[in-house]
C-alpha cells in the first residue's frame, strides 16, 4: 500500500540563504534524532556549475519500543542517503533521499526542490513529495505505515520550523 507526505513552504528569503541554512541544518540541537550528517561525495561540474553532493545521515530509531519486538526493527540507528544537484545559476536545488536501513522491508523516499518563488524571486519555494512502504512484517504493514505518516507530517513540521530559526537568526527578518 504505502503512504505518503507532500509539502510546499515558501521561505521569505533568498534562494542562496535558504540552501546555505538547508546545507547545515544538522546536526542540531533542534532534531535530537539526526545526530551525524557526512558528506561522502561532492562533485563541481565546471561545466554546468552543478555542484552534486552525496550526504549520510545518522538517525536515531524513533520507532516505538512495542513494535522493536520484531528483531529486525531492533536497530539503534537508521542510515538515509541523500543525494543533491545546486544549480546556482538557475537558482534551483534538487534533492533525492531514501532510506539505506530495512531495505529488504521498507522503501522511503523523498524528492525534494528548492527554487525561486515565482510569487516573489527574493523568496524561495520548497516542495517535497515523499512516499513509505513497508512489506514484509504481515500484519504489521499498516500499524508501521500509520506510525511512519505521522512521524513524517511531525518531522515535516519541525524540519520548516528549524529552517525558520536558522534563516531568522543568520539573516534576520524575512524578505516582504
Amino acid at each position: 500500500m504505502g503512504v505518503t507526505v507532500d509539502v510546499r513552504q515558501v521561505y521569505k528569503y533568498p534562494f542562496e540563504q535558504v540552501v546555505a541554512s538547508y546545507l547545515r541544518k544538522y546536526p542540531s540541537p533542534m532534531e535530537k534524532h539526526v545526530t551525524a550528517v557526512k558528506t561522502v561525495e561532492e562533485k563541481n561540474d565546471l561545466s554546468t556549475g552543478i555542484v552534486y553532493r552525496r550526504r549520510i545521515a545518522t538517525c536515531q530509531n524513533v520507532i516505538p519500543e512495542i513494535l522493536r519486538k520484531v528483531s529486525v526493527l531492533q536497530v539503534s540507528e537508521i542510515y538515509l542517503e541523500e543525494e543533491s544537484w545546486l544549480n546556482a545559476q538557475e537558482r534551483t536545488m534538487v534533492l533525492k533521499t531514501h532510506c539505506l536501513t530495512w531495505t529488504k522491508f521498507a522503501s522511503l523516499s523523498e524528492e525534494s526542490v528548492f527554487r525561486k518563488s515565482l510569487e516573489n524571486p527574493n523568496w524561495t519555494e520548497f516542495i517535497q513529495k515523499g512516499r513509505i512502504s513497508i512489506t514484509g512484517a504481515g500484519l504489521l504493514n499498516c500499524v508501521l505505515e500509520a506510525f511512519a505518516q505521522a512521524f513524517l507530517n511531525q518531522g515535516v513540521k519541525k524540519g520548516i520550523k528549524i529552517m525558520e530559526t536558522l534563516l531568522q537568526e543568520q539573516y534576520g527578518c524575512p524578505f516582504s
